[in-house]
């Protein structure tokens, strides 16, 4: 067994332990393997072990990785936008992707929506929350969720399908879970106005566990899939 096919066993095993000691089904959390700075060897690797979702940072990064494996005829992958979205760059994730984890403004997202090719299945989209209220990060407060679902799930050409968040690092694991389920409490709020909604993009290899717990149903692994990122090979086209 190759290593990305040894680790990303390990990662499920990982994600069943959480699920189950929480009573939920593993089937209930989606892997998404965060593949940006890596080449498209080491996604092919994730993708013989059975791997099928993946998450991209860079647009134009994904978009070659897309178009490689498209050309290459495999078929079945799931591509996710992770990334902050420029204005500039949102018809290639609106052109090429399924879907979009960081809506945080309408003007965003009435780009990508008429953007979205009419041949192409609405786009899915989560609205990214700032939980941890950190200058650095994107995404908006909780108390702006309302409004912003209220103009995206209007959008013909999008999917509004649920949230992402990425807290701030925290070691502790109760505090890991407390942020958490700030999240899943606005997710099941969501869901309630929104029968489409059913995604809670949330967690990441040092809180998936708490996540889980509390009840994320996509965790994002990149470095105990793929190993260490290069960034001095990876620029933005």
């Amino acid at each position: 067994m190759n290593d990305i096919a040894h680790n990303l066993a390990q990662v499920r095993d990982k994600i069943s332990a959480a699920a189950s000691s929480c009573g939920r089904a593993p089937e209930e959390v989606t892997l998404l393997g965060v593949s940006k700075t890596k080449p498209a060897s080491a996604l092919a690797e994730a993708i013989a072990a059975g791997q099928r979702a993946f998450g991209e940072n860079y647009v134009q990064e994904g978009v070659d990785k897309i178009l490689h494996f498209r050309e290459s005829g495999v078929a079945g992958l799931e591509w996710h936008f992770i990334g902050p979205l420029q204005s500039n760059k949102s018809r290639l994730v609106a052109e090429h992707f399924d879907w979009c984890h960081t809506v945080d403004r309408l003007k965003i997202a009435s780009r990508l929506s008429e953007q979205r090719p009419a041949e192409m299945p609405p786009l899915n989209v989560l609205i990214q929350v700032n939980i941890s209220d950190e200058t650095s990060k994107s995404g908006i407060p909780l108390s702006e969720l309302d409004a912003l679902a209220d103009q995206v799930a209007t959008l013909p050409g999008l999917r509004l399908r649920g949230l992402m968040a990425i807290p701030a690092p925290e070691s502790d694991y109760q505090r890991q879970f407390a942020v958490a389920r700030q999240m899943a409490v606005a997710f099941d709020a969501l869901k309630a106005r929104y029968p489409g909604v059913d995604t809670l993009s949330l967690g990441m290899t040092d809180d998936m566990a708490a996540a889980i717990a509390a009840g994320s149903t996509m965790v994002r692994i990149g470095t105990a899939i793929f190993g260490a990122r290069d960034y001095t090979k990876t620029k933005e086209l």
